[in-house]
C-alpha cells in the first residue's frame, strides 16, 4: 500500500519533514499546491496534508478525515478514515494526492497493522500520527483533475491543450472539427 511505498524512503529522508506526492492527482493552481501547504508547514512546524470537498456519495473513495476549523482553508485534523462509506464519513474533507510529513511518520508505519486490502495504509499512519502531533489539513488552491480514472485524465489532457501556448489553437481547431 501507499504506507509501505512511503516506508521504503525512510533511509533517503531520514529525520527532515518530507513531501509525499501522487502523480495521479493532478493540480493546476498558481502557486502550486505543494507550494500553499510548504508555506502553511513553515508557518505552523506540522504535518499538513492536502484536502478537497467532495460529493459525500464519493467519500468512499478516499481517505476523509474529521477536522475542526483553524484559519482560512485549513483545519486541525481530529481523525481520519480510509474510504467510509458516505453514511459513516465524518465530514466530505477528501484527502488528495500531496502531504508533507515529518519523520515520526516511519517509525509509526513501521509498527501499524496491514489495513485495507491488506496492505500497509498511509492513512493508518497518518491516524497513529494523530496522537504524536498536530496535522493540519489544508484546502489548496487550484483545480485537482484525478488521473487515476479515466474521464479524469482525459480532462486534465484537454484543458491543459487547450492552455498550452503551442498546442491551444491547433487542439481547439481539432476539436471543432470532430464529427459528434
Amino acid at each position: 500500500g501507499l504506507g509501505h511505498a512511503v516506508l521504503c524512503a525512510k533511509q533517503v529522508v531520514g529525520n527532515d519533514p518530507f513531501a509525499v506526492i501522487l502523480a495521479d492527482d493532478l493540480i493546476n493552481g498558481e502557486p502550486g499546491a505543494l507550494k500553499q501547504m510548504v508555506e502553511r508547514y513553515e508557518k505552523c512546524q506540522c504535518s499538513v496534508i492536502g484536502v478537497q470537498n467532495v460529493a459525500r456519495e464519493d467519500t468512499g473513495n478516499y481517505g476523509i478525515i474529521k477536522a475542526r476549523p483553524s484559519e482560512p482553508r485549513t483545519h486541525v485534523v481530529e481523525g481520519i478514515i480510509e474510504k467510509p462509506a458516505p453514511d459513516k464519513a465524518p465530514s466530505t474533507l477528501a484527502v488528495v494526492g500531496r502531504y508533507i510529513l515529518s519523520s515520526k511518520i516511519f517509525e509509526l508505519l513501521e509498527n501499524v497493522p496491514a489495513g485495507a486490502g491488506g496492505e500497509i495504509q498511509l492513512t493508518d499512519g497518518i491516524a497513529a500520527l494523530l496522537s504524536h502531533e498536530r496535522i493540519l489539513a489544508y484546502e489548496f488552491e487550484g483545480k485537482r483533475y484525478d488521473c487515476g480514472n479515466k474521464y479524469g485524465y482525459l480532462q486534465a489532457t484537454v484543458e491543459y491543450a487547450l492552455e498550452h501556448p503551442e498546442l491551444k489553437e491547433k487542439f481547439r481547431t481539432y476539436l471543432k472539427g470532430l464529427k459528434l
